[in-house]
């Protein structure tokens, strides 16, 4: 098995997929069903959201490929654990010490973060074997970590994670109102 390619193929695959649902719910016109899976504003939450959803939608191949692999589910869920750690660790790390967003380090970090999270999936799917219980609560782990994924989607707690920085709103709520504003200017200037 070529586990360097699969690995490169992965990061690239949702790496792109990645970036592409930062922008998918306004190319769709906010449609809600989109916003399930794309970024609806620019809350970390959103962010970590448009690096599990490719990493979802990635396990349709890579299950096919590597799924039975005695270590498959203990890898996948903590290649998913990686992402949820890696992209607020990073960026509220740096924050601390420049006080201001900064994109490129953004970007950077979740590419970085989507790499190791590959990096974490691999290694543990090449390991010795873990015991079954290991591969059971895994997959328990992986259809629990998918509701919450979808409950924060629709319902996020009221905690800095969840806030829009540009905004102050949560989920949905708080791209709709930014572009009812921006449209509001926008209509007001050319009435002008």
């Amino acid at each position: 098995m070529d586990y360097v390619f699969h690995f490169w193929l992965a990061v690239l695959v949702i790496s792109t997929v990645g970036t592409l649902a930062h922008f998918l719910y306004d190319w769709t016109h906010q449609n809600k069903i989109i916003g399930l899976f794309a970024a609806v504003n620019e809350s970390t939450w959103e962010h970590i959201k448009i690096a599990l959803t490719p990493t979802f939608l990635w396990s349709l191949y890579d299950g096919y490929i590597f799924g039975t692999y005695p270590n498959y589910f203990p890898a996948k869920l903590l290649s998913l654990l990686t992402l949820v750690v890696l992209i607020p660790l990073i960026f509220y790390s740096y924050r601390a010490f420049t006080k201001k967003s900064i994109l490129f380090v953004d970007i950077a970090n979740f590419y970085i973060s989507i790499l190791l999270s590959q990096v974490v999936f691999f290694v543990i799917l090449t390991c010795p074997p873990q015991p079954f219980v290991v591969s059971f609560l895994s997959c328990f782990g992986l259809f629990v970590f998918f509701g919450c994924y979808m409950t924060l989607t629709l319902e996020p707690i009221k905690s800095f994670l969840f806030k829009d920085p540009i905004t102050g709103k949560y989920g949905f709520y708080a791209h709709r109102n930014l572009k009812r504003k921006i449209k509001a200017r926008r209509s007001a200037k050319k009435s002008k």
